[in-house]
């Protein structure tokens, strides 16, 4: 049964969203079909969203922002211009991105906005800060309250301030073992540059 405070919307290529009414989706905004939109949540206009994502309360998208299909955004986070997320990405509650480097309330950096990426099946726990102009790899997972200040390598877990590699993570969502060896699902992974990659 769908909630009765929700308000149903044509999609993006055809099929219907939903966003509560408490929130605004701006004219121009881009939102794929499946995808819910909870309260007092603002998509800004140019903002593309697509298929069957879920945005919990409060929760902005600029106007150059990117979402992929299946992406979980929890309560209280602000996507800003440049941030591009990609394909079943969670980002936990109130984790920040951002997109200046150097910012002032004084001067005007629009034209200095650093982009931001998030990989496909990434994973960003809760209070943890994205710091500008990073890309986050596949499948890697960020620790609830890290500060992440450098590239993260596909399937690294790391967690701190600032973020280290503590370890690895299978696509599953589970510590691989010294093997590379998931104990959950059996996928097993090999080392390449730096990063892993699935066998």
């Amino acid at each position: 049964m769908i909630n009765p405070e929700l308000v149903e919307q044509e999609a993006e290529g055809g099929g219907t969203y939903y966003r509560h009414q408490s929130s605004y989706v701006d004219q121009g905004a881009k939102v794929g079909s499946g995808t819910k939109i909870w309260h007092f949540s603002h998509i800004m206009t140019g903002a593309r969203i697509g298929a069957k994502c879920s945005l919990g309360q409060n929760v902005n998208v600029g106007s150059s922002a990117v979402l992929g299909d299946g992406v979980k955004v929890q309560n209280n986070v602000s996507i800003y211009d440049d941030v591009i997320i990609e394909d079943e990405v969670f980002c936990g509650p109130s984790c920040v991105f951002t997109n200046v480097i150097n910012p002032r309330a004084f001067v005007e950096r629009k034209h200095e906005y650093k982009r931001t990426l998030v990989r496909k099946g990434a994973a960003i726990g809760a209070n943890a800060t994205i710091v500008c102009g990073v890309t986050l790899g596949e499948y890697s997972f960020v620790g609830a309250g890290s500060v992440v200040t450098r590239d993260v390598p596909a399937y690294a877990m790391v967690y701190g301030s600032p973020a280290r590699v503590r370890g690895w993570i299978c696509a599953c969502g589970v510590k691989l073992g010294e093997d590379l060896a998931c104990p959950a699902c059996g996928a097993r992974y090999r080392r390449t540059e730096g990063e892993l990659a699935r066998e």
